[in-house]
């Protein structure tokens, strides 16, 4: 499903979807995953508008959340996305909720890297030292053709 793909293509975590045809009449799937910080889950809504208004032409019915929450919803009518902090997810445990819902199988294509594991320290660092690269050493001044040095 492209929005879950879209959500892992943003480090989104614990991506689940979940089947809702049989438990309800308002919606089809749930696609629920979680981020680490306001930032990501922000990011992870933009992608998600974005993969959906692009691929399928989708039109977003209506978003919740925007500010200060830790809890973001964005509804395309049969697809509805829940994109949540870990605590604010466990509080409100949607999985557990719909427990009738029926899990979809979901791998993502190419599995994000969970934030704050040493492989992500790892890319991170090398991202660093590959952006050091272009910047010169604050030492190693050479004066411009022509430039007075003294």
């Amino acid at each position: 499903m492209l929005a879950a793909q879209a959500a892992a293509d943003c480090r989104g975590q614990q991506i689940v979807i979940l089947d809702m045809r049989a438990v309800s009449d308002l919606f089809d799937f749930f696609v629920i995953a979680s981020g680490t910080s306001r930032r990501q889950l922000m990011a992870m809504a933009e992608e998600i508008d974005r993969v959906l208004t692009e691929k399928t032409h989708a039109v977003r019915l209506g978003i919740e959340g925007e500010g200060d929450s830790r809890w973001i919803l964005l509804d395309y009518g049969d697809i509805v996305v829940h994109l949540f902090d870990p605590e604010t997810r466990a509080y409100y445990a949607l999985e557990e909720l719909w427990s009738d819902a029926a899990p979809v199988q979901f791998e993502p294509r190419s599995p994000a890297v969970p934030v704050g594991t040493a492989e992500d320290e790892d890319t991170i660092a090398e991202e660093e030292d590959a952006l050091d690269e272009d910047v010169p050493d604050e030492d190693a001044y050479t004066p411009e053709e022509g430039e007075d040095t003294d």
